[in-house]
């Protein structure tokens, strides 16, 4: 797989940190959002394949505006209560996956994506 390029943001700096830890074993870059507002131009500066974004704060309105402006990013949400409703309709709007914030479940998934869209 060639080298890869994730932008990470969550509201919690200590779940930003773990995570940021987690998926720099497996990436050869992180970058983290200090703000929601920053994960677009993120984005955009560092070429990211993909985004883990925290839905709590950011909400799945923000999936929709990345998806729409970068159509082939790969876009991870977080959220600790996500139920079916909050699932389909981030998916809906361009979201390859929804998990909870655990470092194991946002690494998976992540690989699981790239590594499908990979493939195809």
């Amino acid at each position: 797989m060639e080298p890869l390029c994730v932008v990470l943001y969550q509201n919690d700096p200590r779940t930003a940190q773990t995570l940021a830890v987690s998926l720099s074993q497996h990436f050869d870059s992180v970058y983290l959002a200090g703000t929601c507002q920053e994960v677009r131009p993120a984005v955009a500066r560092h070429c990211a394949e993909a985004v883990v974004l925290d839905l709590e704060t950011s909400g799945p309105d923000e999936v929709e505006h990345l998806h729409r402006e970068f159509p082939g990013l790969c876009i991870v949400g977080t959220h600790r209560l996500a139920d079916d409703k909050l699932w389909a309709e981030a998916m809906s709007l361009g979201a390859s996956d929804i998990c909870e914030p655990r470092k194991d479940d946002v690494v998976r998934s992540l690989l699981h994506e790239l590594t499908h869209r990979a493939a195809a």
